[in-house]
């Protein structure tokens, strides 16, 4: 089961026990938040949409820490006039184990799958 959720202006696909670094989230290593902006729910041949968020679906997560990314360098320059600017940048981020899938009917992955054949 993967579902298709949206947070901080990024989508991820995402399955349980995925590990995910999103942008930074206000929460303390160890918590458990839910994620109930889901635009897409699938399991094999089955999926739902929503439109564009799928009502009474959610994900949980556990935060397993707050880090930051890679640096990245900003060049600035404009040739022949002796301008050099050279700065680094590293984006705050969050690192998130999904522990649940929920579905638009509260079910879970492993109970979805029994009942659904």
């Amino acid at each position: 089961m993967f579902a298709v959720i949206r947070t901080g202006g990024k989508q991820y696909k995402v399955a349980k026990d995925d590990v995910i670094a999103v942008e930074k989230l206000a929460a303390e290593p160890g918590a458990v938040i839910e994620l109930a902006e889901v635009l897409m729910i699938g399991e094999g041949a089955q999926v739902a949409t929503g439109a564009p968020i799928l009502d009474g679906a959610s994900v949980s997560a556990t935060v397993m820490e707050q880090t930051r990314a890679d640096k990245i360098i900003v060049f600035k320059k404009k040739r022949r006039h002796n301008y050099r600017r050279k700065k680094g940048h590293r984006q705050h981020q969050t690192m998130l184990r999904i522990t649940e899938i929920r579905g638009v009917g509260g079910s879970q992955g492993e109970e979805g799958e029994s009942h659904g054949a």
